[in-house]
């Protein structure tokens, strides 16, 4: 989790109070223009705070959390109001003025979509997964809304109008931070059954984003996809009765997921690319490489070889790194005729990826050594360093979520960019 600040800054300069809620309260920072401090309380409720009591500790176990969870996405590549952890039981974010919607993104059928939909068994798995909006209208029980009567509200909100662009960014960003998150939980054999989120328009940016709190009030968790071993509110809201032993039992669980979710931020797979060039003239393009890998955070090793010249230094670099166990890609580029990646591909069990530097006057001659190879061999070919990079990363991020995680992001801010250079070319148009 982030480190919490040093003592001498631990003293805010707190505005007024912006909003307080069931858990937490929104303080103005005096010192900070556009932030607030986000303060947890040791409350805990369930049923619209039918039902509440106070729970020791849970304020910092809360915290915990959302720092944690936050720093995960926002390392991901997802856009959060998270700023930085300041204290056990408060963290800093920028001032968002919510958009008072919850978004519930649900993997597994259980709790109120079973009462909401008769006939539906307990148990059944959402593939796609299915998402679901409720108004935060705590009078009327948060009733469930459709995409029609978010987008008929007609909200305004930090001077934006919540329309069709923002509406579908939301139902985009839920679905990716769920299959995020999914994955994270999955390194620790725990089933994310379902989650509730919300946004916020950044009041500095004006930019929709990812707010409020994601702790063990905001989903559900179940170890060994067992939900009798569930370790979220829910156990709380299945109490027949509230005794101080029961109470230490819900502690107990928000405990064990405060502690788990701090080895989401862990991987738990550490693998590399190795980039093999034919000469030090095809340096600048394997930088490429190396830096898109950096930007997965992956360690790439640059290594000059020649398949052709000398075979058995190529061989020998190779069994280098197939002798200490680490996960490898092995990427060569080799201009003219590619012998590196074919005599790789047909001594290594491990993935070879051809990215030749291809240049405007052999070009298309020279490409085809890449393309064309003998039976039995299996390298790929991709053309752009950036390219084989993220093919690179799609490989390890089948075993590291820490990858997977910048790769799914990815695809989701690549889908935002887009959508909203169709909404501000529309804006012109009109």
């Amino acid at each position: 989790c982030p480190p919490l600040v040093s003592a001498q800054l631990l003293y805010l300069k707190l505005g007024k109070k912006l909003n307080e809620g069931k858990t937490k309260q929104i303080f103005e920072l005096l010192d900070e223009p556009g932030n607030v401090l986000v303060q947890s309380k040791d409350q805990i409720t369930a049923g619209n705070a039918v039902r509440k009591d106070q729970m020791e500790g849970k304020a910092a176990i809360a915290n915990k959390t959302t720092s944690c969870v936050f720093k995960l996405l926002q390392d991901a590549g997802i856009k959060t109001a998270f700023v930085r952890q300041h204290s056990e039981t408060a963290f800093v974010a920028s001032h968002c003025e919510m958009i008072p919607i919850e978004w519930v993104c649900r993997r597994i059928a259980t709790g109120s979509f079973l009462k909401r939909n008769p006939g539906v068994k307990e148990g059944y798995r959402f593939s796609p997964l299915k998402l679901e909006m409720f108004f935060k209208d705590d009078a009327n029980n948060d009733p469930q809304w459709s995409e029609e009567q978010l987008l008929a509200a007609g909200f305004e909100l930090a001077g934006m109008s919540i329309g069709r662009c923002e509406v579908d960014i939301m139902s985009k960003s839920t679905v990716a931070i769920f299959e995020i998150l999914e994955k994270a939980w999955a390194t620790q054999n725990c089933t994310l059954v379902d989650m509730k989120i919300e946004f916020g328009v950044n009041v500095s940016t004006k930019e929709v984003v990812l707010a409020d709190v994601i702790d063990n009030d905001s989903w559900r968790l179940w170890p060994s996809g067992d939900r009798s071993q569930q370790k979220d509110k829910q156990v709380y809201r299945d109490l027949k009765e509230v005794t101080p032993e029961a109470m230490q039992m819900v502690k107990r669980n928000f405990e064990w997921v405060s502690e788990r979710v701090k080895l989401l931020l862990e991987t738990q797979t550490s693998g590399r690319v190795v980039v093999l060039m034919g000469s030090t003239s095809d340096m600048a393009h394997c930088e490429r490489i190396r830096k898109a890998c950096s930007s997965y955070g992956i360690p790439c090793h640059l290594r000059v070889t020649s398949a052709h010249k000398g075979p058995d230094e190529t061989l020998r670099i190779k069994a280098e790194y197939e002798g200490d166990g680490v996960p490898t890609i092995f990427v060569a580029v080799a201009g003219r005729s590619n012998g590196l990646g074919p005599v790789m591909s047909g001594n290594t069990a491990y993935p070879v990826i051809n990215c030749p530097p291809v240049t405007s006057d052999w070009g298309a001659q020279d490409i085809w050594s890449s393309l064309r190879m003998p039976s039995g061999l299996g390298c790929s070919t991709v053309l752009s360093p950036d390219a084989a990079a993220q093919h690179a990363a799609q490989i390890l991020g089948l075993t590291d979520h820490l990858i997977w995680a910048k790769l799914r992001a990815s695809m989701l801010n690549t889908w935002v960019s887009l959508k909203q250079a169709d909404k501000k070319l529309q804006q012109c148009s009109l």
